[in-house]
């Protein structure tokens, strides 16, 4: 699927502003897929559809973790984790994209998980530092993206916990798994 052929795909399911962040995305993705070296044609797709799943109503994307196989304990989590392995599957439904390191990236983009590919980090990473965004400590990623992939995720990640640790609310283990899997491979390799 080309790059334009996505792109109007998914304008059909977003908001404007979730549509300009989506471009942000995009950039970002295709900045760091050429820096690290990662497939560039599919770090585009994987941004363009990323939060294909986003303003899907509640009660439908409850009935896809259900009936899709998804993990069932997304359901005890915060909702806004849930569009983006619904948006997966409905990825590969809807728009016919087969591509299984694409609808990887799709849906850990908001949890992370153990053993991320590069296309996994890279979409995790853009998601975070797209140009739009503008929180603290989003700087310092950017500047560490230039230097690091795992180590700019082990930071968005390390902010993202104590974040939602500040905040009282929980969460998933995924999240936390995929942060102590990627310290550890960091440490390995110093």
């Amino acid at each position: 699927m080309d790059q334009q052929k996505a792109l109007e795909i998914v304008r059909q399911q977003l908001p404007d502003k979730r549509y300009i962040h989506t471009l942000g995305v995009l950039e970002s993705a295709q900045e760091l897929a050429e820096r690290y070296g990662a497939d560039i044609e599919k770090a585009k797709l994987a941004a363009i559809f990323h939060d294909y799943a986003k303003y899907r109503p509640l009660d439908e994307m409850e009935q896809i973790i259900k009936n899709e196989q998804l993990p069932q304990d997304l359901l005890e989590y915060n909702t806004e984790l849930w569009h983006a392995p619904v948006g997966a599957v409905l990825v590969k439904k809807e728009a016919n994209l087969h591509d299984e390191e694409i609808l990887s990236a799709i849906k850990n983009h908001t949890s992370g998980c153990v053993g991320m590919s590069m296309l996994d980090k890279i979409i995790y990473l853009a998601d975070y530092i797209e140009p739009g965004r503008s929180f603290p400590g989003v700087d310092e990623v950017r500047a560490l993206s230039l230097l690091s992939l795992d180590k700019a995720v082990l930071q968005a990640m390390g902010n993202t916990i104590t974040f939602l640790i500040k905040k009282n609310q929980t969460i998933y283990p995924d999240t936390f798994h995929a942060y102590n899997d990627l310290a550890e491979q960091i440490g390995r390799n110093n």
